[in-house]
């Protein structure tokens, strides 16, 4: 959107205090103007009214103003809260120490991310031998505001070229730049147009990424949907990059990788974010054809390694938790798959270094991981620093030692070095933090939901808290795309637990911790179970006295905006503040942005069949909410440059919101402006916005001061 100054109306609102409980009673706010449009679609013979789909124009001066008028409001409301500052200032102070990444090895180099405290982006660095380390890449010079991000890196084999992507303002939209690693000149023209792509080199020859055309119309929000895989020859004009895959045959999301040996390109093709097809080339020979190793989206299928004509497979077919496989090159068709590492119980995620595969596994979303050789012996269990979330261990074939990092919710996270020869494992680095884990517990509990499914939650708090019910909470919640919450330490969760509050997560159905049928259950017709899962972790948190419902704030983002969206308009009785960021709001619409398509797997679209629609339109946030209802306060979170779940889906619930509120509970939506939909965030936007979210939450459950210092009475 365009910055220019606008005349925006000014919020009216006023503050009084209720009765010596000191629950505070807002009058009602008095929220800028959002005109309604005679805007109505036919679903199988149903109208829909859609009054506010104007502002899915992100390029009108009509919508500017609107963003312009709300933040105005929401940040007059943010700046009478009178701890606002205090919680800024003691985020500031917790982040401020050194953040230090996994080192790695490329040519004659190491390689690690380091970030001194408060920068807004990491920095890479790199040391050769015993030499002192030098700044290789530093994004934040990339841009004055620290809104440029570093979104991916790719080296040469041999690890004297390598290339790098950005981001501008949080877009998904990248630029690719070429540079001699060595002396770090910049080789070529910057390849630009580029998303959701990977980088990988053939040699020092090329390199392979992926995009989409650049749609007509607004870049942000426009329907991208074919995806193809393209090779570039250093040297030569991006114009002349040959397209490899996906020009004749259509799919939305395709992606490149070389093996490490340099013998084969792998490209896995998929129609949504969940189902791919693989295939191969043989790179010993440019002419010799793409060849097809798994056909169809209804498994994942992807490529762990190659060794003596061989390709490792990591699958779920006929293994909804995973299995690796192994195949020639010369038959790789399925029926020729042969496990190497079995399905079991837990879900697998594996990784390979040394010569080595690496298991981890998900036990109750909590990690454990096994070594094995590349026949499938069993080397080792590897013994971790205690229960919570393993990654890395991985690495080159010839890496004599790797690295792994280890957190969980009120651990921060060390990395420690490991010996995969023998097995010995020692601490690498452990931050030096303003945070005691010795005066905080975390602990997992299993509750039952709606239909009688068991589900796992871990709730975490400052030790010798009082089970009374009257405890800030925070329930945060995802249920969605096959992704898993596993525990893993944040600096903003334990500012949060600092101050006497609770955070729990549950591990909800249309996750990924227990494979694929824990995912298929959240899922088109079943998202439902989704929603009842959440709803049943926050009547447990009620019933067992952790909290109450006017000390229970919901939070989630992205396909958890749409978790909190759903539970807060079909229980807005259960708690007391509702924190949608960057959510998927508009249910009948979503698949007609950017890549919004390619989550038809696990939603369904409004255009698939009736029973679809309505199923939609029942618990599409902004179609459920309704008039004089009162909802919980509400504090919607996102960014004009969110090119994923573009920030329509925000403005049109927020709008709905407003309008239908009933009671006092202010409805307010806060909008980063050049900012997206959340990776790449600078820290001291990242800091703001939760001194603002954590502010609002106990603002409205009635605390006047922090509740450190002071707790509710009655």
């Amino acid at each position: 959107m365009k910055n220019i100054l606008l005349i925006t109306m000014i919020a009216v609102f006023m503050f009084s205090c209720k009765n010596s409980e000191s629950k505070k009673n807002l009058s009602k706010l008095t929220y800028p103007t959002t005109k309604q449009v005679d805007t109505i679609t036919d679903y199988f013979g149903t109208e829909v009214k859609d009054p506010y789909r104007w502002l899915e124009n992100d390029m009108s001066d009509e919508t500017e103003a609107w963003v312009s008028s709300q933040n105005e409001v929401t940040f007059n409301y943010l700046a009478t809260i009178p701890y606002r500052e205090e919680l800024k200032n003691r985020l500031e102070k917790l982040w401020n120490y050194e953040k230090i990444g996994s080192p790695f090895k490329e040519g004659d180099y190491t390689y690690f991310y380091k970030n001194n405290g408060l920068q807004n982006q990491y920095v890479l660095y790199r040391f050769k031998n015993d030499e002192e380390p030098e700044v290789f890449l530093d994004p934040n010079t990339f841009s004055e505001d620290g809104t440029t991000s570093l979104g991916g890196l790719s080296f040469s084999k041999d690890g004297s070229l390598v290339s790098y992507a950005i981001s501008e303002g949080g877009s998904d939209w990248r630029k690719i730049i070429i540079m001699d690693a060595v002396s770090k000149e910049i080789k070529e023209d910057t390849i630009i147009d580029v998303k959701f792509s990977g980088m990988s080199w053939k040699e020092n020859e090329g390199l392979y990424y992926s995009s989409y055309e650049k749609p007509k119309g607004s870049e942000l929000s426009a329907k991208t949907d074919q995806h193809r895989l393209f090779y570039h020859q250093l040297g030569t004009k991006q114009a002349d990059d040959k397209i490899l895959f996906g020009d004749k045959d259509k799919r939305r999301y395709v992606r490149g990788s070389v093996t490490e040996d340099g013998n084969y390109l792998l490209i896995s093709a998929s129609e949504s974010t969940s189902g791919n097809e693989l295939y191969f080339k043989d790179l010993s020979n440019p002419n010799n054809p793409i060849k097809p190793i798994i056909l169809g989206f209804e498994y994942d299928t992807y490529a762990l390694d190659h060794k003596d004509g061989n390709l490792l497979l990591v699958t779920n077919l006929d293994a909804p938790n995973k299995r690796i496989v192994k195949v020639s090159v010369n038959n790789p068709e399925s029926k020729n798959w042969v496990d190497v590492i079995p399905e079991t119980k837990n879900v697998l995620t594996p990784s390979k270094a040394s010569g080595y595969i690496f298991t981890k596994y998900m036990v109750d979303a909590v990690s454990q991981v096994k070594q094995y050789d590349y026949n499938g012996e069993l080397i080792r269990d590897i013994e971790l620093p205690g229960v919570g979330t393993a990654g890395g261990f991985g690495g080159k074939v010839d890496a004599e030692t790797i690295y792994y990092s280890f957190s969980n919710y009120i651990t921060p996270g060390s990395i420690y070095s490991f010996k995969p020869n023998n097995g010995e494992s020692e601490l690498y680095k452990k931050p030096t933090i303003d945070f005691n884990s010795d005066n905080f517990e975390s602990h997992q509990v299993f509750y039952t939901s709606k239909d009688g499914t068991k589900v796992p939650m871990i709730i975490s708090y400052k030790k010798g808290t009082e089970l009374n019910g009257k405890n800030p909470t925070i329930l945060y919640g995802y249920g969605g795309f096959n992704i898993s919450l596993t525990p893993g330490f944040s600096i903003s969760n334990a500012v949060w637990m600092e101050q006497g509050g609770i955070y729990a997560v549950p591990n909800l159905r249309g996750g990924g911790e227990y494979g694929k049928v824990w995912h298929k259950a959240g899922t088109k017709l079943q998202k439902q179970n989704v929603f009842d899962d959440f709803i049943a972790a926050a009547e447990y948190l009620i019933e067992n006295k952790y909290t109450s419902s006017d000390h229970l704030a919901i939070r989630g983002g992205s396909n958890g905006g749409l978790l909190v969206g759903a539970t807060m308009t079909q229980r807005p009785d259960l708690i007391k503040v509702a924190l949608p960021a960057v959510g998927v709001m508009d249910m009948l619409r979503y698949h007609t942005f950017t890549a919004g398509a390619g989550w038809a797997y696990d939603y369904g679209t409004a255009e698939d069949s009736k029973e679809m629609f309505d199923y939609l339109k029942g618990y599409s946030p902004v179609h459920n909410i309704k008039e004089g209802v009162e909802y919980p306060a509400t504090l919607v979170t996102t960014g004009d440059h969110d090119d994923r779940v573009v920030p329509a889906h925000s403005f049109k619930f927020a709008a709905e919101l407003q309008a239908k509120q009933a009671g006092n509970n202010p409805a307010l939506i806060r909008i980063e402006t050049n900012a997206g939909h959340g990776a790449g965030t600078p820290v001291s936007k990242t800091i703001e916005q939760y001194a603002d979210i954590f502010g609002f939450t106990l603002y409205n459950m009635g605390y006047k001061e922090l509740p450190s210092k002071t707790k509710i009475k009655g």
